[in-house]
């Protein structure tokens, strides 16, 4: 295999600082919905791609969260659906603040998911679909939140949130073509696309505009791992 590229932003970015007049969350962490957007931009400058663990358990999610990491991955997304993906979360926390990389906890549909994920030591969120109740609780909380959107309804919902960084899902069912017509009416939103992404497909995407593309199983894959690694150089090295 050929040798791996290291990403160059290694640290999980800091939270900015609250602005005047605005109140942070019990964390500590800052609240307004632009600050927020600020810290997408600082946590995925490095590379165009991300790791969403899905159902892989403890082990399996932190050894993936590994491999992203040396493949030059900086973020890692494990959703958060039962006790057991939980545990995981927490394991692949523990493991990313021993390197300096950021996680996330996904599928985040409810405003109590979102104080359990912060508990477990997520530093942003991602939902499937956009709820403005958990988008605020998300807000309030002061952790940064990627919601799922798929028309351009939801697209001008989530702006009026006051949202930049919002998750299109499912991307391959969308299609690449859609981020090419989104950009007219939303020139100001920036895209992660999520949803049949692999080593096959990801620059066809990333081609069309979006910011960062979401892989996952793809990880287990040797041969994939080489074309995401020369998908990551070319990309990081065009920066």
């Amino acid at each position: 295999m050929t040798s791996q590229p290291t990403s160059s932003s290694a640290m999980v970015p800091t939270p900015p600082p609250v602005a005047a007049g605005a109140s942070a969350g019990a964390s500590g962490r800052v609240g307004p919905a632009a600050a927020q957007g600020a810290w997408f931009d600082t946590a995925f400058a490095g590379a165009p791609l991300m790791a969403i663990l899905r159902g892989m358990g403890v082990e399996r999610s932190v050894r993936l969260s590994e491999t992203a990491w040396d493949l030059g991955i900086d973020s890692v997304e494990v959703p958060l659906q039962t006790d057991e993906d939980e545990r995981a979360l927490r394991a692949v926390v523990e493991a990313a603040n021993a390197r300096g990389k950021s996680v996330g906890a996904g599928t985040i549909i409810t405003p109590e998911q979102v104080t359990r994920a912060a508990d477990a030591g997520a530093v942003y969120l991602v939902s499937p679909g956009l709820d403005p109740v958990v988008v605020r609780a998300a807000q309030d909380a002061g952790i940064p939140i990627l919601p799922g959107v798929a028309t351009p309804s939801e697209v001008q919902l989530a702006v009026s949130l006051g949202l930049t960084w919002l998750k299109a899902f499912p991307a391959t069912w969308l299609g690449s073509g859609w981020f090419k017509h989104i950009r007219g009416p939303f020139p100001q939103v920036t895209f992660v696309a999520t949803g049949g992404l692999d080593a096959s497909n990801v620059e066809e995407f990333l081609d069309a505009g979006v910011r960062v593309a979401a892989v996952g199983s793809a990880l287990e894959d040797a041969s994939q791992l080489e074309r995401l690694a020369a998908v990551l150089h070319a990309r990081t090295a065009a920066r």
